[in-house]
């Protein structure tokens, strides 16, 4: 890949303020609205590299829809993912 390009899609860090019970509520400056879907990734479980994520599907007090994760394994940060 040419140096200064990424990816569309690559996961970036994510300045997330976690609530009780562990889901968003802020995204950087902005609150978190609603939690529209949350759900756990697991894959590559077979390999020494595994990936577990919880995605949250998130509303925005200013209108916008975000999808962020949290690792569950290694650096356990946050993370917002464009399609």
């Amino acid at each position: 890949m040419t140096p200064g390009l990424r990816r569309l899609g690559d996961p970036r860090p994510a300045a997330v303020r976690p609530g009780p019970g562990g889901a968003p509520a802020a995204l950087a400056a902005t609150r978190v609205e609603a939690v529209r879907e949350e759900w756990v990734v697991e894959d590559r479980w077979w390999t020494g590299a595994p990936l577990r994520r919880r995605y949250f599907e998130l509303v925005l007090v200013d209108g916008r829809d975000v999808v962020v994760f949290r690792e569950l394994t290694g650096s356990r940060g946050w993370y917002e993912q464009r399609a």
